[in-house]
């Protein structure tokens, strides 16, 4: 479900221009994203973001891989804050606690 999303996200028209700028496809994108990503069968959760329940894969999917950290831009997930002790945070403050590390 994720992977489809990620897909979906990689193939819309205004990140065209950044994925060709750095020599890339969309495809070539999803399957170095597929070598680094670990899959997990989702946890089961309850309603986890109230106004929009497709979020809550994100959720799920954090819990069963016991990440750190969930990184988003959606603003349903970020006004969260945290979910079960992970911070959800933006790519630029995951970036910059990364570099702090």
């Amino acid at each position: 479900m994720l992977l489809d999303e990620l897909a979906e996200v990689l193939s819309r028209s205004h990140l065209a221009s950044v994925i060709a700028a750095n020599q890339a496809t969309s495809e070539f994108l999803m399957h170095r994203y597929a070598m680094l990503a670990h899959l997990v069968v989702p946890a089961q959760v309850g309603r986890v973001v109230p106004r929009d329940v497709d979020d809550d894969a994100v959720a799920a999917c954090a819990l069963a891989a016991s990440a750190e950290l969930i990184v988003s831009g959606d603003a349903h997930l970020l006004n969260l804050k945290h979910y079960h002790g992970m911070p959800i945070v933006s790519a630029t403050a995951a970036v910059a606690l990364i570099v702090k590390l």
